[in-house]
C-alpha cells in the first residue's frame, strides 16, 4: 500500500486524502495537512514511484487511482480527496472510476486534458539523473550543483526535498527511470472506459493566477465530467500554488470542505 502520513484525530468528518503532483510527496503538503487536521483526519500520500511508496515500472492513472482505493478501503469509509497536478488527475480518475469512495473532490491546477510540457519535465529528470550525489553531505552543496542545470531556486528547493541525505547512501526518493518512461501517460489523459458517468459530488477546481495549466477554455471539458464543479483562482500563484500561496490555498480548501 502507499506510504501515508496521518495528521489529526479520528472524527465524524470524512478523512481528507492529499495526492501530490509529479516529483512531490506527502512531505510537501505537511504544513497544510497539519493545519487542516484540527477537526478531521488528514492523510498525506506518497504516490507510487515517489517518496517512501513502492516503485513500479508502470505509472498510469487507472493504476494510481487503484492505489488510492486501497488507502480508502483501509480507512473503512468514503473520503474527501485533494490532488495537485498529477495527483489531481489521479483524484479525478478515482472519482470517476470509484465514485462511492469519494465524498468531495478538490483538484489543484490541472484539467482532464493532455499537456505539452514534456520537454520541461524531461529536462528536470535529466538534471536529477545527472547530479553527482554519491559524495554529497549537505543540501546546500546539492543545491549548488543542481543550479548548474536548474536555474530557478524554487524549483531546485522543491526537487531537493526528494533527495535522501540522512539515511543510508544518498539517493533520490523518486523512480526517475519509470517517471521518464511514463511521461507521455503522466502528461496525457486516458480515454475513460465505456459506461463511466460524470462524478455527481461537489468539486472545487483551484488554479494559480499565474499558471497556464488550468485555463477557462478547459471549463467545458471539466463540467462535462464534473457537473457540480466550482472554480477559484489563487491570485499571485503559479502551478505550485500550495508552495507559493499556502495560506490562501489552505483557506480555500477549508472553506469548501465546511460548506
Amino acid at each position: 500500500m502507499l506510504n501515508v502520513t496521518a495528521h489529526g484525530p479520528e472524527t465524524d468528518l470524512p478523512p481528507l486524502l492529499i495526492a501530490p503532483g509529479l516529483f512531490g510527496s506527502g512531505r510537501n503538503w505537511g504544513v497544510i495537512a497539519k493545519n487542516l487536521s484540527a477537526e478531521r483526519r488528514v492523510l498525506a500520500l506518497d504516490l507510487r514511484n515517489h517518496g517512501d511508496s513502492f516503485w513500479d515500472d508502470s505509472h498510469t492513472y487507472p493504476e494510481l487511482a487503484a492505489d488510492i482505493t486501497q488507502v480508502i478501503e483501509a480507512e473503512g469509509r468514503a473520503c474527501d480527496v485533494l490532488g495537485h497536478s498529477m495527483g489531481g488527475k489521479t483524484a479525478m480518475m478515482l472519482a470517476l472510476m470509484h465514485p462511492g469512495l469519494v465524498e468531495r473532490l478538490v483538484v489543484a491546477d490541472i484539467a482532464p486534458v493532455a499537456y505539452g510540457h514534456g520537454a520541461t519535465h524531461e529536462g528536470l529528470i535529466a538534471a536529477m539523473q545527472g547530479l553527482k550525489i554519491d559524495d554529497l553531505t549537505s543540501r546546500m552543496e546539492a543545491d549548488r550543483r543542481l543550479s548548474e542545470s536548474v536555474h530557478d531556486k524554487g524549483t531546485r528547493a522543491f526537487l531537493l526535498q526528494s533527495l535522501e541525505l540522512r539515511e543510508g547512501p544518498v539517493r533520490w526518493k523518486l523512480n526517475l527511470e519509470a517517471l521518464k518512461a511514463n511521461l507521455p501517460a503522466i502528461l496525457g489523459w486516458p480515454d475513460l472506459p465505456t459506461g463511466v458517468k460524470p462524478f455527481a459530488g461537489q468539486t472545487l477546481f483551484l488554479s494559480g493566477g499565474n499558471s497556464n495549466y488550468l485555463l477557462p477554455e478547459h471549463h467545458e471539458k471539466i463540467r462535462a465530467l464534473f457537473p457540480h464543479a466550482d472554480f477559484e483562482v489563487i491570485e499571485g500563484a503559479g502551478h505550485w500554488l500550495h508552495a507559493e500561496r499556502p495560506r490562501q490555498v489552505e483557506a480555500a480548501i477549508a472553506a469548501f470542505l465546511t460548506r
